[in-house]
């Protein structure tokens, strides 16, 4: 308890710390609650674990808003105690997508920067109940963020009760790493007054009515770690496909020779691809994104990065180890923002993002499934990646050709799901090659992406279909009958084929 109370340096607040037991009691039946937490980093631990167990014994039904995923299995754990009636805007839980699934929890997937909008201008409810992690409590009652900012500071400003939870296993060194800039209200908005990845325009952590906070708990329960999968053979080829590709646009004059600022989304094959660039021969490389994953790190410390920008930190255990022992060396070559800042439109438009995302799947014109699998059965969600998709320079999307060894097609002739339309999409890279996009009609669109990106096992079907529907003629030639046969036979019979 001394060591939660040594960071709470605002000394009228030591009075708030309760037990969670006490804390809880806020939350009741019906509640919104606005959690920390963004890709499994930076949440509340205590509070929602306790809230869990509580609810097994007293039952009762919340709307829970985080930034993006929860760790720890939070998000399973209120959901095996059916206290969970919805949630947004992101979640990546078997046992909650199994849920979601079965109809039992509402889940609203939405685009991770627009739900603080949505919140703020009430298009959702408002928050009754925030429940914060934090590194510390300055003296003027700054709430220093852990390792995510998500949408705690809109949390704070937007909730009638805030809870906040001392995390005793975050480095104090932490403090300094955030840079929390909130937009006003409209129509009294200002433009936001960021153009380089590197700048801070906001406060070093969140500002909050001291009588707004109605309990202080401390937890000394760390985030989850990540695993992250090893580069295979197929993720180094797409990488080496896609750093041929950049070299080529440096080559044209149509890149700076730094590439711009890169986004990544989560995921081992996002972050398998970026870690190429350490063998590649850009350098001062920038990030502007969502969440630094191992290979952020990696690429600082082997000077290839000289800066990234995000949301949140999602890493295996030893890259956290490392990190988080040698956290003061990071500090000028990092920062964390709010979601609505890190995935600003404005901003990813304004600055040129490369942004490199995860496809479950892709159709011949280039229209791309995210979330769904055969088109029902929700994963996790879009998360950022159609903020960055329709906003960036170069939209680009990387998948396996193949999955479920080769049961499974990742180029379809229709997507059964469309998270991000062709018009939005420049660049499809799978191990057997990359489709430039650009400038082309959908006919054209599809010869390139079968050729280019398809397995050898799935080609001739795919130009058959196309071919076919081609002679029924259309401007995006499809054969309404078969467009979907595909996803009804894995249904049916495990495979596609």
């Amino acid at each position: 308890m001394l060591n939660g109370l040594e960071r709470i340096r605002l000394a009228s607040l030591h009075d708030k710390v309760v037990p969670v037991e006490q804390a809880i009691q806020l939350i009741q039946d019906g509640s919104v609650v606005g959690m920390s937490g963004f890709g499994g980093a930076g949440e509340a631990k205590t509070v929602p674990l306790a809230l869990a167990d509580y609810a097994q014994q007293h039952p009762l039904k919340i709307t829970l808003a985080t930034g993006a995923s929860l760790g720890n299995r939070i998000d399973g754990r209120l959901s095996q105690a059916h206290a969970l009636a919805r949630r947004y805007p992101y979640q990546a839980d078997p046992d909650l997508r199994q849920a979601i699934n079965q109809g039992e929890v509402m889940y609203i997937d939405q685009h991770l920067s627009e739900m603080a909008e949505n919140i703020r201008h009430q298009n959702l409810p408002r928050i009754n109940v925030a429940v914060i992690a934090a590194t510390a409590i300055t003296e003027t009652g700054l709430i220093i963020p852990t390792a995510s900012c998500g949408n705690s500071a809109n949390f704070v400003e937007m909730a009638d009760q805030v809870i906040i939870e001392i995390d005793c296993t975050i480095s104090p060194e932490f403090e300094g790493a955030h840079d929390v800039y909130v937009p006003a209200t409209r129509p009294n908005r200002q433009p936001i007054p960021l153009v380089n990845a590197s700048n801070r325009i906001g406060t070093l952590g969140i500002e909050v009515d001291p009588a707004k906070i109605a309990a202080i708990v401390i937890n000394h329960l760390p985030d989850t770690s990540f695993k992250m999968d090893e580069s295979d053979a197929d993720t180094l080829a797409i990488a080496q496909h896609l750093i041929h590709f950049f070299e080529q646009e440096v080559a044209s004059g149509r890149l700076p020779e730094n590439l711009g600022p890169l986004q990544s989304g989560v995921g081992s094959i996002a972050n398998a691809v970026f870690a190429q660039f350490q063998h590649s021969n850009f350098h001062d490389l920038e990030m502007y994104s969502e969440v630094l994953q191992d290979c952020t790190f990696e690429l600082i410390d082997s000077g290839k990065m000289i800066f990234a920008s995000g949301s949140s930190m999602t890493l295996s255990e030893p890259c956290a180890a490392h990190v988080m022992k040698n956290f003061e060396m990071y500090k000028d070559k990092i920062v964390l923002r709010p979601q609505e800042i890190s995935n600003n439109p404005e901003i990813i438009r304004r600055l040129g993002i490369i942004a490199i995302n995860t496809a479950l799947e892709f159709d011949i014109y280039g229209n791309v499934n995210s979330t769904h699998v055969s088109g029902t059965k929700m994963m996790n969600g879009i998360g950022g990646s159609g903020d960055f998709t329709r906003n960036a320079h170069l939209a680009i999307f990387v998948t396996k050709s193949i999955a479920k060894n080769g049961a499974i097609s990742s180029v379809v002739p229709m997507v059964s799901h469309c998270d991000h339309i062709e018009h939005d999409v420049d660049i499809l890279v799978t191990e057997q090659g990359l489709a430039d996009l650009r400038g082309l009609a959908p006919r054209e669109r599809a010869r390139k992406i079968i050729t280019c990106c398809a397995h050898p096992s799935y080609q001739k079907s795919l130009l058959d279909y196309f071919e076919r529907a081609c002679a029924l003629g259309g401007h995006t030639p499809h054969l309404l009958r078969e467009a979907l046969s595909w996803h009804a036979n894995f249904v049916e019979t495990g495979r596609m084929q």
